[in-house]
């Protein structure tokens, strides 16, 4: 069979069934996995598939962007306990980048009352979430609002976080794996975040492990910028060590 043929069957069985799986379709097919992931890899080229561990989607299966008035209530639990956990790497009189997102926003939500450092952010939730906290120096990075996030974006709020050097910044990510790195569906949030990795001496992803595995449109960052990964215990054993060997500590809350 050459590869175009074999292809446009797993295309076609991914399309059927929503998802290709690596190792069935290489016991299907009789050949090797490396072979099946090199036909999903062209096919994603390709813009027919989307890579995810262990497989690949159709693209037409890939769910859109939502706003946040739905994401909040997704795995509102594990962002808690994720968020918790975000706290220890906050340092006392500290300063500190939120990213917009659900759990960055658990963040800004578990910080005590009496917590004592400066937070900059580009989210109006979470600024509004900090304004009543009175040991919280908040400062609100402008920009162009996208409605579905409420996040700062464009020119502004990237010339802003250029001038910054934060001791530790929090991102959200629609997506991570290893080969794909950090993304996002939106190119200006992608910008906004990529420059808040920058700013930070030290980055932290949190994500719950509904996002492992998940490539979207625009990649901010690469596994190797990241310096600690904090999600749940629900991600996959094997996924978490190769995430381990691209760059980040992984914890789970």
């Amino acid at each position: 069979m050459y590869a175009a043929e074999r292809q446009q069957l797993i295309l076609t069985s991914a399309r059927a069934d929503g998802r290709a799986e690596v190792g069935a379709l290489a016991e299907q097919l009789d050949v090797s996995t490396e072979t099946i992931r090199r036909d999903l890899t062209a096919l994603e080229r390709r813009g027919l598939l989307q890579r995810v561990h262990g497989g690949a989607i159709p693209v037409d299966r890939v769910e859109p962007e939502v706003g946040l008035d739905v994401r909040i209530g997704r795995r509102a639990a594990v962002k808690q306990r994720i968020a918790l956990r975000a706290l220890e790497e906050i340092p006392a009189g500290g300063t500190v980048l939120l990213d917009s997102g659900t759990s960055t926003l658990a963040i800004a939500q578990a910080l005590p009352a009496d917590a004592s450092c400066t937070v900059i952010t580009n989210s109006l939730m979470i600024g509004a979430a900090l304004s009543a906290k009175p040991g919280i120096e908040l400062m609100q990075l402008g920009g162009r609002v996208r409605p579905v996030t409420g996040a700062a974006v464009g020119r502004w709020t990237c010339e802003s976080l250029a001038e910054l050097t934060v001791d530790v910044g929090f991102f959200g990510a629609n997506g991570f794996d290893v080969q794909h790195g950090l993304t996002t569906p939106d190119q200006e949030e992608a910008a906004v975040k990529r420059a808040m990795v920058r700013a930070a001496r030290t980055t932290v992803l949190v994500a719950d492990s509904s996002k492992a595995g998940r490539a979207h449109l625009n990649r901010f960052a690469e596994l190797d910028e990241i310096d600690l990964l904090i999600t749940d215990a629900e991600l996959d054993g094997d996924l978490a060590e190769e995430l381990r060997a691209a760059g980040p500590t992984v914890v789970t809350a």
